[in-house]
Order: structure tokens, then C-alpha cells, then sequence
């Protein structure tokens, strides 16, 4: 019997791919590094439902001391002059004030990512002061204004201890003053895209300073990403086809050229680099290259280089869009 050859088709193209090239968007590339973006651990002290990180009280990955210098080393070369803080809870590192304290000696913009609920934690009650002190950039998260949507979402007692921490933020002059920038985020409570940032913001502001005498600086919504304990959520429950199509079907082109993995880089606790924190979390390498470490690389290799996309993608370009920052459209 005659063998027929038959000649293998290549993989399709993620659909995330193809739904820029009918925009005649093309691929993703990278432009002009302006952020560094460090997970420094998977430990916190809560166990959020929406978590893409799947952080939580018993993850034991944490950046060491010796990474962490490594990281301050490149970014001093590379001239990094925006930092981008984050964990799980990245408080809880042990090391965390002293890599802090080692950018800003560099002259570096800190932002760190919050929980606010880490304020409240044994050995963090100076926290709020040493804040203020170094004038660190909050992005702290609040998925809604309301005790039954916070608890609901980040465990029973999270909403009130949130309140409290935020007190103490602006009893520091968080929110308050213009170099004491606190910025909340709001993300949807299920299957759902958010609602528009500047409604929301209004909202926030309206119903915080109401019911507990909160202000702050803004509202920064982003969209739940089908990855890691939400991605468990949607299959659990048996909603991830469609959230996926949802996601799909409101992809929006003019979220494209703000997407934080064409101008930044994340770091995890290892030193190994990723196009985004989303990537990261998928063990989907920079450009879709094997494995590199931060400080194996130079910045003038990165620009015009291709972005690692996937499905997941979709949930940064849908609606609004959502990327670290908040909406992008």
C-alpha cells in the first residue's frame, strides 16, 4: 500500500492575533521601555476570588534579597525611572522597604500595589507614615463601596479593615495632598465587564466620603482576566465560553495602543521577564522566547520586539479596555 505524504499545517494563530489583523493592527511590538514592573511574591495575607496572581497566606514564593539587587543593578544601567511595585501582597516581603529605599535612591517613581488590608497586619502599623514619608504612589484595591460586594469578593472582615486602612492613608494626607497620590481599583464582582471608570469614580468618591469620610485621588477600573483562581471560578460554574465570547466579542482597537505590554516589563520573584503581568502568570515568556532573566537582557534589545499574545488578551481590549493603569478608551 501506497504511504501518502501530508504535509502538516502550522497551528493557527491565536485568535487574539488574528482579531488585530482585521483591524490592520498587525502583531503587537514593543515600543520605548518607560516602566519596570516587579511581582516580588505570590505570599499575602488574603485569598481574594478574583485573584490572577492566585496569591495567598500559604504561597511560599518570595524574591529574594540577592534578586532584588540584581533588579536595582539593571535598572540603575538602564536608566528605569518608573517602578511598579507589586505581589500578592508585597508588604509581607520581608525585603520590600529596602528595595523601595533602594529606588528612590536612584531617583526612581515608586508605585506600589495595596491591598490595604496589609496596613492592618502585626509589624505594618507604621506602614500608612512610611508611605506618606517617601510620597510612594498607591494603587490600592477596593472592588466596590459596599460591605456585601468586598466581603463577597475578598473574605468576611475585608471591607471594614479596608475603611480602616484608608483612614489612616488619609490621616497621613493621602488623597489629600497632590504628592500623596492614592488611587483606588474596582473590578467586576463576576462575569461582567466594568461599568464606565468616570461613573464609577463618581460613585466612589460620592459614596466614601458620604458614609466614612473618604477621599482619594481616582478610580481605576479593570477588567477580571480569565486566568488562575478566576479562570477556576468561570469553569466551575460553568461560564468561561462565555465570558470568553463576551471578552471576544467586545474587542475595541482603540484600546490597542495604550496595552502596558508594548512599555513596560514584568519582573517575577525570579528575575525572569515577561511581557505583562497577566503573561507572567501563564509562564508565557517575554516574546514568547524561552525563559530570560532581567538581567541577562538590554533595553535597546527590547524595543520593536514581538509582544506574547493569547486569548487571555481579550480582556485588556474589551469595552473600555483595562490595563494596569485602569481603562484605556
Amino acid at each position: 500500500m501506497n504511504r501518502i505524504a501530508v504535509k502538516l499545517q502550522p497551528a493557527a494563530a491565536p485568535s487574539f492575533a488574528r482579531a488585530l489583523g482585521a483591524h490592520g493592527l498587525g502583531p503587537l511590538h514593543r515600543e520605548r521601555l518607560r516602566e519596570l514592573q516587579i511581582n516580588i511574591g505570590r505570599l499575602c495575607n488574603q485569598a481574594c476570588n478574583h485573584c490572577h496572581v492566585d496569591a495567598g497566606p500559604k504561597r511560599t514564593e518570595i524574591m529574594t534579597w540577592e534578586t532584588m539587587e540584581k533588579i536595582l543593578a539593571w535598572a540603575k544601567a538602564a536608566g528605569i525611572t518608573a517602578v511598579d511595585i507589586t505581589g500578592g501582597a508585597p508588604e509581607v516581603n520581608p525585603h520590600f522597604r529596602r528595595l523601595v529605599d533602594g529606588f528612590l535612591t536612584l531617583g526612581t517613581l515608586v508605585t506600589s500595589r495595596c491591598n490595604l488590608t496589609v496596613l492592618l497586619e502585626p509589624g505594618q502599623n507604621d506602614l500608612a507614615s512610611w508611605y506618606a514619608q517617601r510620597k510612594i504612589r498607591l494603587v490600592c484595591s477596593l472592588p466596590c463601596y459596599t460591605q456585601l460586594n468586598v466581603d463577597a469578593q475578598r473574605g468576611d472582615g475585608a471591607f471594614e479593615k479596608s475603611i480602616e486602612a484608608l483612614k489612616r492613608l488619609n490621616d497621613t494626607g493621602y488623597g489629600r495632598e497632590a504628592a500623596l497620590v492614592l488611587d483606588l481599583v474596582y473590578n467586576p464582582g463576576g462575569a461582567f465587564l466594568p461599568g464606565a471608570q468616570e461613573k464609577l469614580e463618581s460613585d466612589y468618591k460620592q459614596r466614601l466620603q458620604q458614609d466614612h469620610g473618604i477621599v482619594f485621588s481616582r478610580l481605576r477600573t479593570l477588567t477580571n482576566l480569565p486566568i488562575n483562581r478566576f479562570a477556576h471560578f468561570l469553569k466551575r460554574t460553568g461560564q468561561y465560553e462565555k465570558y470568553m465570547q463576551l471578552l471576544e466579542e467586545n474587542f475595541n482597537p482603540a484600546t490597542v495602543p495604550g496595552l502596558m505590554c508594548r512599555h513596560l516589563v514584568s519582573v517575577d520573584w525570579r528575575g525572569r521577564v515577561y511581557d505583562c503581568d497577566f503573561n507572567q502568570m501563564l509562564d508565557l515568556p517575554l516574546g514568547d522566547q524561552p525563559p530570560r532573566y532581567l538581567w541577562n537582557i538590554a533595553t535597546q534589545d527590547l524595543e520593536a520586539t514581538p509582544v506574547a499574545v493569547g486569548s487571555h488578551c481579550f480582556g485588556c481590549t474589551a469595552g473600555a479596555g483595562s490595563s494596569c493603569g485602569g481603562a484605556l478608551a
